[in-house]
C-alpha cells in the first residue's frame, strides 16, 4: 500500500478553486487544475493560459490525468480513514508518534521524528501550544472580513426578499389601477360615441325634414304648372271662337305662372361629415384628458 506521508494536502489543491483536484488535467507547463475549473477559467480568457504561470497552451483542451486523479482519490480515502480513528488527529501519519511541534517553514504539525528527518533539515520549529495562539489570531483576522461579508450578504438577501414582496404588491396594485383606468376610458369612449351618434341622428332628422318640406313645396308648384299647361292645351284644341273669347285670360294665367322662380335645391341638405369625423381622435383625446383631470381632482378633494 502506498505511503501518503510524503504528500501534503497542498500537493493536491487546485490553483483555481483551492480544493482537492476533481478530474485533474495537466497543462504543457506541467501545472494542473480541475477540468471544470479550467473550462470556466478559459471561458473568460482570450488566450488559453495557465492560471499559475500564465503560459499559453496550444492544446484545444488537455485530457484528464488518470494518474493524478487516482492519487487524489487515494489521498482522500487515506485522510478519511485516518480522521475516522480516535485520536488520530494527534498522531503523525507517517511515524504514528504524537504531533508536538509546528514547522514554521512548511507550516504543518510534525512529530519529533519528522523534526530530525531530512525533509525538515534546517527548518525552525515551535511547540504546538505556543504557535496555536498566533495562528488562531491569524485565522480570526481572516474571519473578521468574512463575517462582515456574510452580514452584508445576509442583509442583501433580506433586502432582496423584501424587494420581491414589495414588487409583487406593487405589480398587483398597478394591475388594478390599469384596469380601473381603462374601465374609465371605456366608459368615456362609450359615452362620447353615444353623444356623437345622437348628434348625427339629430342632424339627419333635421335635414330630412328640410328636404321633405322642399319636396312638398316643389310638388305643389309642379301640380299647379301641370294643371295650367293642361288647361291651356285643352283651349288650344277647342273651337276657335271659344279660344278667341278666352285667350287673354289664358295668356294672363300662363304668364303669371311663368314668373315662378326656378327651383332651388335645399342649401346644406347633406350631412356635414367633416364636423363629425374631422380630427375625431384628437378632439376626443383632449376631451378625455380634461375629463380624467377633473376626475382626479375630484377624487383628491
Amino acid at each position: 500500500m502506498a505511503s501518503w506521508s510524503f504528500f501534503q494536502e497542498e500537493d493536491f489543491l487546485c490553483p483555481v478553486c483551492y480544493d482537492i483536484f476533481r478530474d485533474p488535467v495537466v497543462l504543457p507547463c506541467s501545472h494542473s487544475a480541475c477540468k471544470t475549473c479550467m473550462e470556466e477559467y478559459w471561458k473568460y480568457k482570450d488566450d488559453r493560459e495557465c492560471p499559475v504561470c500564465r503560459k499559453r497552451s496550444s492544446m484545444p483542451f488537455p485530457t484528464v490525468s488518470l494518474t493524478l486523479k487516482r492519487l487524489c482519490e487515494g489521498f482522500l480515502q487515506e485522510r478519511s480513514s485516518r480522521d475516522a480513528e480516535p485520536g488520530s488527529e494527534r498522531l503523525c501519519g507517517q511515524h504514528k508518534a504524537e504531533l508536538k511541534l509546528f514547522c514554521l517553514e512548511d507550516e504543518q504539525t510534525v512529530c519529533l521524528v519528522c523534526r530530525d528527518s531530512r525533509r525538515h533539515t534546517g527548518h525552525k520549529f515551535c511547540p504546538i501550544d505556543e504557535v496555536v495562539q498566533d495562528q488562531e489570531e491569524r485565522v480570526k483576522a481572516e474571519l473578521g472580513p468574512l463575517k462582515e461579508k456574510l452580514r452584508l450578504y445576509t442583509e442583501a438577501k433580506q433586502t432582496c426578499g423584501q424587494t420581491e414582496k414589495y414588487l409583487m404588491t406593487q405589480a398587483a396594485e398597478t394591475h388594478r389601477e390599469i384596469k380601473k383606468e381603462f374601465q374609465h376610458l371605456h366608459q368615456l369612449l362609450v359615452k362620447e360615441e353615444e353623444a356623437r351618434i345622437n348628434a348625427l341622428i339629430e342632424e339627419e332628422k333635421e335635414k330630412t325634414r328640410m328636404v321633405k318640406e322642399k319636396t312638398k313645396e316643389i310638388s305643389k308648384i309642379i301640380s299647379t304648372l301641370s294643371d295650367t299647361i293642361q288647361a291651356v292645351e285643352e283651349r288650344l284644341e277647342g273651337d276657335h271662337v271659344t279660344f278667341l273669347q278666352r285667350y287673354k285670360a289664358i295668356l294672363h294665367k300662363a304668364r303669371a305662372q311663368s314668373t315662378f322662380l326656378d327651383p332651388q335645391l335645399v342649401s346644406g341638405a347633406l350631412v356635414e361629415v367633416a364636423k363629425h369625423l374631422g380630427n375625431l381622435q384628437s378632439r376626443i383625446w383632449k376631451k378625455m384628458q380634461g375629463d380624467m383631470k377633473y376626475c382626479k381632482y375630484s377624487s383628491v378633494e
